[in-house]
């Protein structure tokens, strides 16, 4: 499996949603279930300035190629090594030859 190698900047923002089943009574009583087994996956907002067109293109091209699909390793600015996918990211061209890109990093949990 690939690793995503390269360092983002700093502000990296961390955000957990739960994956949680509920059941709604007609009284208002609700239950709720933590469901499966891994029911906190992390998903990181990340940037990537100041970066020259050869990093960004680069990264890019990491990021096309698994396209949303395959996994890849990453270590969060947490220190968690894990498996991720990224189903969505820009490109923004600041300055010539100074690039940036955000990206969204879903933590998945599979057999590859």
């Amino acid at each position: 499996m690939a690793t995503f190698t390269w360092i983002a900047s700093t502000g990296a923002s961390l955000t957990i949603r739960p994956i949680v089943r509920r059941v709604a009574f007609g009284d208002g009583y609700e239950q709720r279930l933590a469901f499966g087994l891994n029911t906190q996956p992390e998903v990181w907002t990340l940037e990537f300035r100041a970066l020259t067109t050869a990093n960004a293109s680069a990264i890019d091209a990491f990021l096309r190629l698994h396209g949303a699909v395959r996994p890849f390793d990453w270590t969060t600015p947490s220190g968690l090594t894990g498996k991720f996918i990224c189903e969505e990211w820009s490109r923004s061209i600041d300055e010539p030859n100074i690039e940036t890109i955000r990206a969204n990093f879903k933590q998945v949990f599979d057999l590859s």
